[in-house]
């Protein structure tokens, strides 16, 4: 069975296009016109999502924010004719797992498309939901995605619930960077390594300072020795 993708995206031409080049891929795709339509679908039903972010009846962005807090996980790849660095912050930190700039080459979305895929993949090999990570006074829970601290639910953003939960598979491991990159925000660069430095700050305000230790000339991780 082919892999079934939703297009939300109202520009006729655009949407036509990315059908047909997406079902030569071998994909299986649904079209969306608008918000209205797309909540018609039955999201579990898809593998993946293709999400503009101008839509007729209402921004993508809020849309997104909206099936991410029903609990809503398959990937979205956001669309939009925006460029600067803040628009992609607030889409990725809205729920998007990834973002592409109109004009694009379809072959680009493709690629993208595979990697959020492989990626879901991968995700699908993790313990299953409903564990929860406990360090200590911190415990994650996976299937709520909330994080407690000494029995306080705290508010984390999507990246930095994502970013903690990858260091704390691996307590005391160390991470680069680049490979926190690749693996929080779904591909490498994005936008700098100073967005890792920045999320690790708002993680240690919101815990504790001595959570995240720099690795000089490498990056993060998160230390964590059990109590004896």
């Amino acid at each position: 069975m082919s892999t079934k993708v939703l297009i939300v995206e109202d520009d006729e031409s655009l949407g036509a296009t990315l059908r047909t080049f997406l079902r030569d891929e071998g994909y299986t795709v649904d079209l969306a016109a608008n918000i209205a339509e797309a909540k018609t679908k039955e999201y579990e039903n898809y593998e993946l999502m293709i999400l503009d972010w101008m839509l007729p009846d209402g921004q993508g962005i809020d849309y997104l924010r909206e099936i991410r807090s029903a609990g809503v996980r398959l990937p979205v790849i956001m669309l939009t004719a925006r460029t600067e660095v803040i628009d992609k912050v607030v889409g990725l930190e809205s729920g998007a797992d990834d973002y592409l700039t109109k004009p694009f080459e379809p072959r680009e979305l493709a690629a993208r498309i595979r990697v959020q895929l492989r990626h879901k993949s991968e995700r699908g090999n993790m313990p299953e939901e409903g564990a929860r990570i406990s360090l200590g006074d911190i415990v994650i829970d996976q299937e709520t995605r909330e994080v407690s601290f000494k029995n306080k639910i705290v508010d984390f953003t999507k990246m930095e619930y994502e970013f903690l939960v990858l260091l704390a598979e691996t307590p005391n491991r160390a991470f680069s960077r680049e490979e926190i990159l690749n693996k929080v925000w779904g591909y490498e660069n994005y936008p700098s390594t100073r967005t890792v430095d920045t999320h690790v700050l708002q993680i240690r305000q919101k815990l504790y300072e001595e959570l995240i230790e720099t690795v000089r000339g490498v990056g993060y991780r998160l230390r964590f020795k059990e109590k004896v």
